[in-house]
């Protein structure tokens, strides 16, 4: 009785209350997660519950009861882009927003390990569709390198990840 007791701690203490993480294609207790693309770093601090820490860009986050973002306001250069999110199984499988009047609308697929795998990004009459390759993961199953091509040049996204532990 008191090892099921024990147990069921140490499962609850591994659930987290909120999924910013994995909204963010991670899992597992992030502490942070910096990722450089063609010169650009960004940097997202999370909570030990999970969440996107305040300082990060995206602001007046709405979650269901199960601690999922259903929405929020990403600020760029000065404004403020609403953002909803629909998710399945955990997963991120699509973002919309509006963009000075645009619909964008962006769908996740994701490999074998968890990981997006490509993203299609869908606005008015056009679509374009970003595969990765070659990924490498840490010791945690999260992915910290991976490729992808881009009107034909070809690019690599790395990210370092720090954990709570």
């Amino acid at each position: 009785m008191m090892i099921a007791m024990l147990m069921a701690t140490v499962a609850m203490q591994a659930q987290t209350k909120f999924h910013d993480v994995e909204a963010n294609d991670a899992q597992g207790p992030v502490k942070s997660l910096e990722i450089s693309v063609m010169g650009q770093t960004q940097k997202f601090n999370f909570t030990k519950e999970g969440k996107m820490d305040e300082g990060s860009s995206l602001v007046d986050a709405v979650y269901d009861a199960d601690g999922y973002m259903q929405s929020a306001k990403m600020k760029i250069m000065g404004n403020e882009m609403p953002i909803a999110y629909k998710w399945e199984n955990g997963r991120v499988i699509s973002q919309s927003s509006n963009m000075m009047g645009q619909e964008v609308k962006i769908t996740y697929a994701y490999n074998d390990k968890g990981a997006v795998a490509s993203q299609t990004i869908e606005g008015g009459p056009q679509s374009m569709t970003i595969n990765y390759t070659d990924f490498q993961y840490d010791s945690h199953g999260n992915w910290i390198s991976r490729k992808t091509s881009m009107m034909g040049q070809e690019m690599e996204q790395k990210r370092t990840i720090t954990y709570y532990e």
